[in-house]
Protein backbone atom coordinates (compact mmCIF):
# COMPACT_ATOMS: atom_id res chain seq x y z
CA UNK A 1 0.00 0.00 0.00
CA UNK A 2 1.33 3.08 -0.80
CA UNK A 3 0.45 6.48 0.78
CA UNK A 4 -0.33 9.70 -0.75
CA UNK A 5 -0.80 12.96 0.77
CA UNK A 6 -2.15 11.41 3.53
CA UNK A 7 -4.49 8.87 2.11
CA UNK A 8 -4.27 5.55 0.86
CA UNK A 9 -4.52 3.51 -2.75
CA UNK A 10 -4.35 0.33 -2.18
CA UNK A 11 -2.63 -1.45 -5.54
CA UNK A 12 -4.42 -3.46 -7.93
CA UNK A 13 -4.00 -4.74 -11.44
CA UNK A 14 -5.70 -2.64 -14.18
CA UNK A 15 -7.49 -4.10 -17.09
CA UNK A 16 -9.90 -2.78 -19.85
CA UNK A 17 -13.25 -2.54 -18.44
CA UNK A 18 -16.68 -2.14 -20.56
CA UNK A 19 -19.28 -0.50 -18.67
CA UNK A 20 -22.67 -1.89 -19.76
CA UNK A 21 -25.07 -0.21 -17.59
CA UNK A 22 -26.64 3.22 -16.92
CA UNK A 23 -23.34 5.50 -15.56
CA UNK A 24 -25.08 8.36 -13.73
CA UNK A 25 -23.00 9.60 -10.89
CA UNK A 26 -25.46 10.90 -8.82
CA UNK A 27 -23.50 11.62 -5.57
CA UNK A 28 -19.89 13.41 -5.10
CA UNK A 29 -17.58 10.87 -3.12
CA UNK A 30 -15.57 12.29 -0.60
CA UNK A 31 -12.39 10.61 0.88
CA UNK A 32 -11.20 10.44 4.60
CA UNK A 33 -7.66 10.45 5.36
CA UNK A 34 -7.14 6.73 5.15
CA UNK A 35 -9.70 5.62 3.40
CA UNK A 36 -8.96 3.04 0.72
CA UNK A 37 -9.79 3.94 -2.96
CA UNK A 38 -11.00 0.95 -4.43
CA UNK A 39 -11.13 -0.19 -8.30
CA UNK A 40 -14.30 -0.21 -8.86
CA UNK A 41 -14.56 3.29 -7.75
CA UNK A 42 -11.73 4.12 -10.12
CA UNK A 43 -13.27 2.49 -12.69
CA UNK A 44 -16.95 4.22 -12.05
CA UNK A 45 -15.45 7.38 -11.89
CA UNK A 46 -13.86 7.09 -15.26
CA UNK A 47 -16.97 6.01 -16.79
CA UNK A 48 -18.38 9.40 -16.20
CA UNK A 49 -16.98 11.68 -18.63
CA UNK A 50 -16.83 12.73 -21.66
CA UNK A 51 -15.93 10.56 -24.55
CA UNK A 52 -15.45 11.12 -27.60
CA UNK A 53 -17.18 9.93 -31.16
CA UNK A 54 -16.43 10.22 -34.79
CA UNK A 55 -20.10 9.57 -35.61
CA UNK A 56 -23.66 8.94 -34.06
CA UNK A 57 -22.92 5.44 -35.32
CA UNK A 58 -20.05 4.98 -33.82
CA UNK A 59 -21.52 6.66 -30.70
CA UNK A 60 -24.33 4.41 -30.69
CA UNK A 61 -22.43 1.16 -31.06
CA UNK A 62 -20.27 2.13 -27.83
CA UNK A 63 -23.07 2.63 -25.97
CA UNK A 64 -24.83 -1.46 -27.13
CA UNK A 65 -26.52 -0.72 -30.11
CA UNK A 66 -30.27 -0.99 -29.62
CA UNK A 67 -29.64 -2.84 -26.68
CA UNK A 68 -28.13 0.79 -24.81
CA UNK A 69 -28.84 1.59 -21.54
CA UNK A 70 -27.81 5.19 -20.93
CA UNK A 71 -28.62 7.79 -17.85
CA UNK A 72 -30.31 10.76 -18.17
CA UNK A 73 -27.41 13.38 -18.01
CA UNK A 74 -24.96 11.26 -20.39
CA UNK A 75 -22.56 13.27 -22.47
CA UNK A 76 -20.52 13.11 -25.33
CA UNK A 77 -18.60 14.89 -27.90
CA UNK A 78 -18.81 14.02 -32.40
CA UNK A 79 -16.19 14.80 -33.82
CA UNK A 80 -18.08 14.04 -37.46
CA UNK A 81 -20.44 17.67 -36.25
CA UNK A 82 -18.04 19.41 -33.69
CA UNK A 83 -20.88 19.52 -31.14
CA UNK A 84 -21.13 18.19 -27.42
CA UNK A 85 -24.46 16.16 -26.87
CA UNK A 86 -26.43 15.13 -23.86
CA UNK A 87 -29.17 11.86 -23.69
CA UNK A 88 -32.56 13.32 -21.99
CA UNK A 89 -33.78 10.44 -20.84
CA UNK A 90 -35.15 9.37 -24.50
CA UNK A 91 -32.83 11.01 -27.03
CA UNK A 92 -29.26 12.36 -27.74
CA UNK A 93 -29.71 16.04 -27.71
CA UNK A 94 -27.23 18.55 -29.08
CA UNK A 95 -25.59 20.96 -26.35
CA UNK A 96 -23.48 23.23 -28.71
CA UNK A 97 -22.04 24.48 -30.37
CA UNK A 98 -23.87 23.77 -33.80
CA UNK A 99 -23.12 23.77 -37.26
CA UNK A 100 -22.49 26.80 -39.74
CA UNK A 101 -25.53 27.99 -40.08
CA UNK A 102 -27.49 26.12 -38.39
CA UNK A 103 -27.08 22.73 -39.71
CA UNK A 104 -26.29 20.14 -38.13
CA UNK A 105 -26.06 17.27 -40.70
CA UNK A 106 -27.64 13.39 -39.41
CA UNK A 107 -26.92 9.90 -40.18
CA UNK A 108 -29.29 7.42 -40.66
CA UNK A 109 -29.83 4.72 -38.40
CA UNK A 110 -30.64 2.32 -41.25
CA UNK A 111 -31.04 2.75 -45.11
CA UNK A 112 -33.35 0.37 -47.12
CA UNK A 113 -33.69 0.27 -50.92
CA UNK A 114 -35.75 -0.91 -53.36
CA UNK A 115 -33.37 -2.33 -56.20
CA UNK A 116 -30.05 -0.69 -56.19
CA UNK A 117 -27.87 0.42 -54.04
CA UNK A 118 -27.74 3.15 -51.19
CA UNK A 119 -24.59 3.85 -48.79
CA UNK A 120 -24.09 6.41 -45.69
CA UNK A 121 -21.17 8.35 -45.59
CA UNK A 122 -20.06 10.16 -42.44
CA UNK A 123 -20.92 12.98 -42.68
CA UNK A 124 -24.74 11.87 -43.22
CA UNK A 125 -24.88 11.92 -46.77
CA UNK A 126 -26.50 9.00 -48.66
CA UNK A 127 -25.66 8.22 -52.14
CA UNK A 128 -27.96 6.10 -53.97
CA UNK A 129 -26.87 4.14 -57.74
CA UNK A 130 -29.87 2.87 -59.28
CA UNK A 131 -32.46 2.83 -56.96
CA UNK A 132 -35.64 1.61 -58.99
CA UNK A 133 -38.45 1.76 -56.80
CA UNK A 134 -37.83 3.25 -52.93
CA UNK A 135 -35.15 5.07 -50.99
CA UNK A 136 -35.91 4.76 -47.15
CA UNK A 137 -34.22 6.26 -44.38
CA UNK A 138 -34.45 5.54 -40.39
CA UNK A 139 -33.75 7.00 -37.84
CA UNK A 140 -33.46 10.66 -39.25
CA UNK A 141 -35.86 12.46 -37.10
CA UNK A 142 -36.01 12.46 -33.08
CA UNK A 143 -35.99 14.31 -30.31
CA UNK A 144 -33.13 16.32 -30.55
CA UNK A 145 -34.92 18.79 -32.96
CA UNK A 146 -37.97 20.39 -34.24
CA UNK A 147 -37.02 21.30 -37.68
CA UNK A 148 -35.35 19.49 -40.31
CA UNK A 149 -34.34 20.29 -43.86
CA UNK A 150 -33.95 17.48 -46.71
CA UNK A 151 -31.23 17.94 -49.84
CA UNK A 152 -31.87 15.50 -52.80
CA UNK A 153 -29.57 16.02 -55.54
CA UNK A 154 -30.96 13.63 -58.32
CA UNK A 155 -28.46 12.89 -61.26
CA UNK A 156 -30.11 10.87 -63.43
CA UNK A 157 -33.21 11.17 -65.17
CA UNK A 158 -35.93 10.44 -63.43
CA UNK A 159 -40.13 10.89 -64.33
CA UNK A 160 -41.47 11.27 -61.18
CA UNK A 161 -40.42 11.43 -57.12
CA UNK A 162 -42.63 10.91 -54.27
CA UNK A 163 -41.81 11.11 -50.16
CA UNK A 164 -43.65 10.31 -47.05
CA UNK A 165 -42.69 9.50 -43.71
CA UNK A 166 -42.08 6.26 -41.70
CA UNK A 167 -42.50 5.39 -38.23
CA UNK A 168 -40.29 2.35 -36.91
CA UNK A 169 -39.01 1.13 -40.17
CA UNK A 170 -42.46 1.31 -42.07
CA UNK A 171 -44.03 3.49 -44.44
CA UNK A 172 -46.61 5.56 -43.54
CA UNK A 173 -48.90 4.77 -46.78
CA UNK A 174 -52.26 6.16 -44.89
CA UNK A 175 -54.37 8.92 -46.93
CA UNK A 176 -53.35 11.45 -45.15
CA UNK A 177 -50.80 13.89 -47.38
CA UNK A 178 -51.92 17.03 -48.55
CA UNK A 179 -50.49 19.05 -50.78
CA UNK A 180 -50.79 22.03 -52.73
CA UNK A 181 -47.85 22.57 -55.54
CA UNK A 182 -47.04 25.53 -57.94
CA UNK A 183 -45.41 24.79 -61.28
CA UNK A 184 -43.43 26.70 -63.63
CA UNK A 185 -42.44 25.91 -67.26
CA UNK A 186 -41.41 28.91 -69.69
CA UNK A 187 -44.06 31.15 -69.22
CA UNK A 188 -46.50 28.69 -68.34
CA UNK A 189 -47.72 28.90 -64.86
CA UNK A 190 -49.63 26.15 -63.34
CA UNK A 191 -51.43 24.51 -59.93
CA UNK A 192 -52.31 21.41 -58.27
CA UNK A 193 -53.26 20.21 -55.19
CA UNK A 194 -54.33 16.69 -53.41
CA UNK A 195 -55.90 16.13 -50.63
CA UNK A 196 -56.34 12.66 -48.96
CA UNK A 197 -53.42 11.71 -50.94
CA UNK A 198 -50.73 8.53 -49.67
CA UNK A 199 -48.05 10.53 -50.51
CA UNK A 200 -46.15 14.44 -51.98
CA UNK A 201 -45.51 13.96 -55.53
CA UNK A 202 -43.70 15.78 -58.07
CA UNK A 203 -43.87 15.44 -61.61
CA UNK A 204 -40.83 15.69 -64.24
CA UNK A 205 -40.95 15.76 -67.59
CA UNK A 206 -39.04 12.24 -68.18
CA UNK A 207 -35.84 14.10 -70.49
CA UNK A 208 -34.39 15.97 -67.63
CA UNK A 209 -30.91 15.95 -66.84
CA UNK A 210 -30.99 16.57 -63.03
CA UNK A 211 -33.71 16.94 -60.56
CA UNK A 212 -32.91 18.80 -57.07
CA UNK A 213 -35.32 18.80 -54.61
CA UNK A 214 -35.28 20.93 -50.78
CA UNK A 215 -38.16 20.23 -48.21
CA UNK A 216 -38.22 22.05 -45.00
CA UNK A 217 -40.14 20.01 -42.73
CA UNK A 218 -41.44 21.10 -39.24
CA UNK A 219 -42.25 19.08 -36.21
CA UNK A 220 -42.24 15.77 -37.81
CA UNK A 221 -41.05 13.78 -34.32
CA UNK A 222 -43.37 16.03 -32.40
CA UNK A 223 -46.65 13.81 -31.66
CA UNK A 224 -49.49 16.40 -33.75
CA UNK A 225 -49.56 17.43 -37.54
CA UNK A 226 -46.49 18.07 -39.39
CA UNK A 227 -46.57 20.46 -42.35
CA UNK A 228 -43.27 21.63 -44.48
CA UNK A 229 -42.06 23.24 -47.87
CA UNK A 230 -40.67 22.10 -50.51
CA UNK A 231 -38.92 23.54 -53.60
CA UNK A 232 -37.70 21.55 -56.72
CA UNK A 233 -36.08 22.28 -60.24
CA UNK A 234 -35.67 20.03 -63.08
CA UNK A 235 -32.93 20.64 -65.54
CA UNK A 236 -34.10 19.55 -69.06
CA UNK A 237 -32.18 19.02 -72.27
CA UNK A 238 -30.86 21.70 -74.44
CA UNK A 239 -34.36 21.03 -76.08
CA UNK A 240 -36.76 21.04 -73.94
CA UNK A 241 -37.80 23.75 -71.04
CA UNK A 242 -36.78 24.19 -67.59
CA UNK A 243 -38.91 23.51 -64.73
CA UNK A 244 -39.51 24.91 -61.04
CA UNK A 245 -41.98 23.83 -58.38
CA UNK A 246 -43.08 25.06 -55.01
CA UNK A 247 -45.15 23.02 -52.84
CA UNK A 248 -47.14 23.48 -49.21
CA UNK A 249 -47.06 19.97 -47.71
CA UNK A 250 -48.93 18.80 -44.29
CA UNK A 251 -49.49 15.47 -42.71
CA UNK A 252 -52.86 15.82 -40.70
CA UNK A 253 -52.28 12.59 -38.17
CA UNK A 254 -51.39 13.57 -34.85
CA UNK A 255 -48.12 10.93 -34.76
CA UNK A 256 -44.38 10.85 -34.08
CA UNK A 257 -42.21 9.96 -37.38
CA UNK A 258 -38.44 8.94 -37.34
CA UNK A 259 -38.22 8.63 -40.91
CA UNK A 260 -39.09 8.93 -44.22
CA UNK A 261 -39.28 7.61 -48.55
CA UNK A 262 -39.09 8.47 -51.61
CA UNK A 263 -40.53 6.63 -54.04
CA UNK A 264 -39.56 6.26 -57.52
CA UNK A 265 -41.25 5.96 -61.63
CA UNK A 266 -38.03 4.62 -62.67
CA UNK A 267 -34.19 3.60 -61.60
CA UNK A 268 -32.78 6.80 -59.99
CA UNK A 269 -29.19 7.54 -59.18
CA UNK A 270 -28.04 10.60 -56.42
CA UNK A 271 -27.06 12.31 -53.27
CA UNK A 272 -29.51 12.46 -50.00
CA UNK A 273 -28.76 14.58 -47.03
CA UNK A 274 -30.94 15.66 -44.10
CA UNK A 275 -30.25 18.11 -41.14
CA UNK A 276 -31.39 19.47 -37.68
CA UNK A 277 -31.77 22.93 -37.43
CA UNK A 278 -29.96 23.65 -34.23
CA UNK A 279 -31.45 26.90 -32.42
Amino acid sequence: MTSLSGCSIRATRWGKVTVMGANAQTTVQKFLSGAVLTAEQQNFSAATGVPVFATTVTRDAAFGGANKVLAEGQTCYLESTNVVQYYDGAAWATVGPSSAGGLVPITPSSIAVGGGTATSAGNGQVTATSVTTNLSLNGVFSASYTNYRVLFNVTSAAQNISWRFRVGGTDNSSANYDWLQLKVADLSVAGESASNDTSYRIYASGNNLQTTLAIDIFRPFLTTTTGGLALWSEQSSLTAVNRFGSMQILQDQALSFDGLSFLFSQATTGTVSVYGYAI
